[in-house]
């Protein structure tokens, strides 16, 4: 188990260094060869993908306009956390998996000046980026720090809510990362994240497949797994809800829950 999650956590960290290199180039975030996004199978070209499963475009009109071309380049997620988090002026919020920090930044306004947006990912190239990126935002109330979100570097209840844009399904642990989520979270804190929720029936060869994998397909949990997980770790009021398919045996939800208070 321990170097199965060794491996899938070398090929992701390959595979998105890879996407944060071409968004600081100018170009649309890819890995490996074909140029296509990360979420999404490895092997098709870029006029095969239809793009709007993931990226930027699943955010509401004019929400990134003001942000770096380099930050919007960068997101590949399957949602918009932040729309569905319900962010208050003055929260702490966690970003597990910030990559290029679209998601931390458009948290930093949300929470407001007496606030703070954390972002978590293990990726070098990532957080210089999204430290360019908050950079030439001009956002203060922010930090990028280096982990695994199986690991989180943060105390225990310090945060008010965690966000994910389809970060966990690309977890070879995922009950740890659940943990790691209710520890750092203060009684009474939210779990709002967007993430791939696998068919029941999904095929054992695609859930074998290291590309789908980190094309964030073959990690997923289906609905129940993902509810029963959650609970196991001390989440309540669970709820999943599908948003759009993004493969044959797989579609994004909005993930919710909280730690009871």
């Amino acid at each position: 188990m321990a170097e199965q999650v060794k491996e899938i956590r070398e090929a992701v960290r390959e595979r998105y260094a890879g996407a944060a290199e071409a968004a600081t180039a100018g170009d649309t975030a890819s890995c490996g060869d074909g140029g296509v996004s990360c979420c999404g199978p490895s092997d098709l070209t870029e006029t095969e993908r239809d793009f709007k499963d993931f990226g930027a475009d699943l955010y509401e009109g004019g929400e990134t306009d003001d942000l770096p071309d380099a930050a919007k380049l960068a997101s590949l997620g399957c949602g918009n956390p932040t729309a569905v988090a319900e962010l208050h002026e003055g929260e702490t919020v966690l970003d597990l998996g910030s990559g290029g920090g679209i998601d931390v930044l458009l948290s930093a306004r949300r929470v407001g000046e007496t606030g703070k947006a954390y972002g978590l990912d293990m990726t070098d190239e990532m957080l210089e980026l999204a430290r360019r990126n908050q950079r030439e935002a001009g956002v203060e109330n922010v930090e990028f720090v280096k982990g695994d979100i199986e690991d989180v570097p943060l105390p225990d209840d310090s945060v008010d809510v965690i966000i994910s844009n389809c970060v966990i399904n690309l977890s070879g642990d995922k009950p740890a990362v659940l943990r790691e989520a209710a520890r750092v979270l203060r009684p009474g804190g939210r779990f709002a994240v967007s993430d791939v929720v696998a068919d029941p029936d999904m095929d054992a060869e695609t859930r074998a497949d290291v590309h789908q994998w980190t094309g964030c397909i073959a990690g997923a949990l289906t609905r129940e797994e993902f509810r029963r997980e959650l609970v196991e770790a001390g989440f309540e009021e669970v709820e999943i809800r599908e948003t759009h398919r993004v493969h044959e045996h797989a579609g994004s939800a909005i993930i919710r829950a909280a730690m009871p208070s």
